[in-house]
């Protein structure tokens, strides 16, 4: 089976398989790794096995940038998006966010916990103060 991959490689043919089937496979690795693993595109195609070591690095690219999306959507209490990363989620971060971006979320949490207040204090807070200073 080996020696067949390394003719069709050699042949300048792919293993046939689309980035949705992929993509598919992708979410299912990330579904299965420990809390503790950081969700990374190189240890979800090590993974992979014979077929993330066969695709095309393009459709790896591609297949990853949707999975990352893929895995926000459908399981937003495991896994967030911070930019372009992929993140584990935080139990702060299950509320759901309207305007505020990842990053945001996280930044007020971490400034919440070190003024020892929660998150929606603080932002009560910092709105009152600013419609105070505005006049």
């Amino acid at each position: 089976m080996r020696g067949y991959f390394a003719q069709v490689r050699r042949a300048g043919f792919d293993i046939g398989l689309s980035t949705g089937k992929l993509t598919k496979a992708m979410v299912e690795v990330l579904l299965q790794l420990p809390p503790e693993a950081a969700p990374s595109k190189e240890l979800v195609v090590e993974h992979l096995g014979l077929l993330g070591q066969m695709s095309k690095t393009r459709d790896i690219n591609h297949a990853w940038s949707s999975a990352k999306r893929q895995v926000v959507r459908e399981h937003a209490d495991r896994f967030c998006l911070d930019g372009k990363v992929l993140r584990r989620s935080s139990p702060m971060e299950d509320r759901p966010r309207a305007k505020l971006s990842t990053a945001g979320h996280r930044k007020l949490a971490a400034l919440a916990v070190k003024e020892g207040m929660t998150p929606d204090e603080l932002l009560g807070r910092l709105i009152s103060c600013w419609r105070n200073a505005k006049g």
